[in-house]
């Protein structure tokens, strides 16, 4: 099976009980780490690692032993109750033992959880498990968590939340990077404690996604302040910022606008009501064509084109900035 979204995340949270196991791979490696851990514990129990039914491997232990994790699966725990091996960090140069136990695996063994980086389409562990009648490989990709995968990463951290509050969780799920996300809802757990957080809580315990100077010319950009895009980003450029660091914080910035404008999400941080003005100023249509100009300037970026990369940047901030000043 192959699995993303919210069936990814039903699967993690209660995976079938005749399940071989699950492949988890993915670029952010804490968002992987985070959900081995849950899918471990909605295997085995709470109490497993103590009680010695997690078995862990590593490269290490697979370099020259193609039977090393099928041995694993197969032996016999000294506590009764579910097992599971976990295989970390497999690259595909040590996919023959991991194929070997997943060919191997039959209804009483051990679960088998293998976490990897990024793998594309072609790696044969993801085939392996893809095709695999009993087995699952998640994908997990850039994308912000959806509302399940919020909600999961809430009650994991036992945190209580104001209406308003959780308000400002959701968005703030949509400006960071998930793992910037996870360690964020540790934070706020950690402050308000048994208390219920609130946005003051939110607000205070989240990063700065960006420092001053790359805020500061994005909203340059969306409020049509054109004349201070220039020496802003020749700062930026002094400050080591890449073009494609500001293109990803500017779609960002433009997608919590059209957010806003649609009644889909709502801004967060402390230039929320700037932000809020901004939305209604630009409103959906304007905001589309927008991000529609980040992502073209994104793909431009990313390309092998040889115009000067910060250069191509600027030209879409001016651009963007003149969008916004035309706007009446």
């Amino acid at each position: 099976m192959n699995l993303r979204g919210a069936q990814a995340e039903g699967f993690l949270r209660k995976p079938p009980k005749d399940a071989a196991g699950a492949l988890i791979y993915g670029a952010d490696a804490m968002r992987v780490a985070d959900a081995r851990a849950r899918l471990v514990r909605a295997v085995a129990g709470e109490g497993a690692a103590e009680e010695m039914r997690v078995t862990r491997l590593g490269p290490p232990e697979l370099k020259g032993e193609p039977g090393a994790v099928l041995d694993e699966l197969k032996a016999v725990g000294f506590f009764p109750g579910p097992r599971v091996v976990v295989v970390e960090g497999v690259t595909e140069a040590q996919a023959k033992p991991v194929l070997a136990a997943l060919d191997g695996w039959a209804p009483g063994d051990a679960a088998l959880v293998v976490t990897a980086g990024a793998l594309k389409k072609t790696s044969k562990i993801r085939k392996a498990f893809e095709a695999h009648r009993s087995a699952a490989a998640v994908g997990l990709y850039d994308d912000p968590p959806g509302r399940e995968e919020i909600e999961a990463a809430i009650q994991a951290e036992n945190l209580r939340l104001t209406p308003e509050g959780r308000r400002d969780v959701d968005a703030l799920a949509q400006a960071l990077d998930p793992g910037d996300f996870r360690q964020t809802l540790t934070k706020i757990a950690l402050y308000a404690g048994d208390e219920v957080a609130g946005p003051e809580a939110v607000a205070l315990m989240a990063p700065a996604t960006v420092d001053a100077d790359l805020d500061e010319v994005i909203h340059a950009a969306a409020e049509g302040r054109s004349d201070a895009i220039g020496p802003l980003m020749r700062r930026l450029a002094g400050q080591g910022v890449s073009p494609v660091q500001l293109a990803i914080f500017a779609t960002r910035h433009f997608g919590q606008l059209h957010g806003a404008a649609a009644g889909t999400a709502q801004p967060w941080g402390p230039r929320r009501d700037a932000m809020q003005r901004q939305a209604r100023a630009w409103g959906g249509r304007r905001l589309e064509g927008a991000l529609a100009l980040l992502m073209e300037t994104d793909l431009v970026l990313r390309s092998a084109s040889s115009a000067p990369q910060m250069a191509v940047m600027e030209r879409a901030l001016i651009r963007l900035s003149r969008m916004a000043a035309a706007r009446d």
